[in-house]
């Protein structure tokens, strides 16, 4: 059996002519928005009004800021300033550290660590170098 395996599923399809539904959809608000200040204002605020409607709809149909659409990134924009910020490491200066608690168990480390000095030390090293070889103990 043979599979057609489809490609380019990331690309939205074309309505009208170069178009896509989207697109399409934010030209058509845009209008509305026109047709509307049209019948209600003048003929002055008409003309300043429409000019940043007509580029709004254009930002919001054509432009794609780091490949999304400008509505799902002043989405993202407005989420990054309005949700907590996790911080998952902060330098904290040497002097502001909390003090290291001593567990009972190191403790008890430290108290034989002071117990043993440097002759213990050698006596315990020559007896771990001798081995034992049919009952009498040979030194290396």
């Amino acid at each position: 059996m043979i599979f057609n395996i489809p490609q380019f599923i990331d690309k939205e399809d074309k309505i009208v002519g170069p178009l896509t539904a989207k697109q399409l959809g934010w030209l058509f608000s845009g209008g509305v928005i026109v047709l509307v200040f049209w019948g209600t204002l003048d003929t002055q605020a008409f003309y300043l009004s429409i000019i940043p409607i007509i580029g709004i709809a254009l930002a919001f149909a054509f432009y794609r800021p780091y490949n999304q659409s400008l509505l799902a990134f002043i989405f993202s924009i407005f989420i990054f300033i309005f949700r907590n910020k996790i911080y998952l490491w902060k330098r904290m200066p040497e002097n502001e550290l909390p003090a290291k608690k001593v567990s009972p168990q190191k403790n008890l480390l430290l108290n034989v660590e002071e117990k043993f000095n440097e002759k213990k030390i050698t006596e315990i090293s020559k007896l771990l170098d001798q081995e034992k070889s049919n009952g009498k103990i040979i030194n290396k």
